[in-house]
C-alpha cells in the first residue's frame, strides 16, 4: 500500500445534473396528461363496445 495518500475532490459525489444541460421543446402540464388519459379511455370504451362489428372479418 502506498504511503502517499492522494485525496480526490468529492464535489457532487459522481452525480450528473442533466436538467441543467437540456430543455425539451415539448412540455405537458398535468391537465394535458389527464385529458389524454380520458381520451384514451373513451376510445378504448368505444372500441370495446363497437369495434368488433367494425373490425371483425365478414
Amino acid at each position: 500500500m502506498s504511503k502517499d495518500k492522494v485525496s480526490m475532490p468529492q464535489s457532487m459525489g459522481g452525480l450528473v445534473r442533466y436538467f441543467d444541460e437540456y430543455k425539451s421543446k415539448i412540455e405537458f402540464t398535468p391537465g394535458h396528461i389527464i385529458i389524454m388519459i380520458i381520451l384514451v379511455m373513451v376510445i378504448m370504451l368505444f372500441l370495446h363496445a363497437y369495434g368488433n362489428s367494425w373490425l371483425a372479418a365478414p
